[in-house]
């Protein structure tokens, strides 16, 4: 990252191959129904220290597929439904392998797809948060879309639900987190 005595030259080319990335995202009290699931992937994401690089490993199992991508995420200047940009590298297995080995904090989750939302259940140590998220290509359609009834609350605008704060979360930060929301979990229950 450029600091004020070295600049280089990487603000003169942000965005040029970036996308801007519009989400919105919700809280939930519980994972959807199974019957309503029409694809399900586990998602290892490690956030390389001292970055704005995210390596990500998503692995499908019907069909039965690995996909492998580093990812650049610039955040917006202010929080909301446009997150910032976003620029995707898709990687070979033997180019993941080689990022993987860089010092990361790592974020494990399922995420269940429930068009138009992926519903993210996560790993421990942020077991019971479920969050539910939708992207879009415009901001009329980011504006118009009608949440699901059944939220807790939007935390769109919340950037301690972003994947780049869950990841330095420990269990207290998420049961105080989530406690502002009205959702009580156990401090540690000792779950998977």
């Amino acid at each position: 990252m450029p600091t004020p005595d070295h600049d280089d030259g990487s603000q003169d080319r942000a965005g040029k191959y970036a996308l801007v990335e519009r989400e919105r995202r919700f809280l939930m009290a519980g994972p959807p129904p199974a019957s309503s699931v029409r694809e399900v992937r586990r998602i290892t994401d490690r956030y390389l220290t001292g970055t704005r690089l995210r390596l990500r490993r998503v692995d499908r199992a019907a069909p039965v597929r690995t996909e492998f991508k580093l990812t650049q995420k610039v955040p917006a200047a202010r929080p909301g439904p446009v997150q910032g940009t976003i620029t995707n590298t898709y990687l070979s297995r033997a180019e993941y392998d080689v990022f993987a080995t860089l010092p990361a904090l790592v974020l494990t989750k399922t995420r269940l797809s429930v068009p138009p939302l992926g519903f993210d259940v996560f790993d421990p140590p942020l077991h019971g948060l479920v969050l539910a998220e939708a992207e879009f290509g415009t901001d009329e359609e980011t504006a118009a879309f009608e949440p699901p009834a059944d939220i807790v609350a939007e935390v769109t605008a919340d950037p301690r639900f972003t994947g780049g704060r869950l990841v330095r979360a420990g269990r207290a930060d998420l049961v105080s987190w989530l406690g502002d929301y009205g959702i009580d979990l156990v401090p540690d229950d000792g779950g998977p």
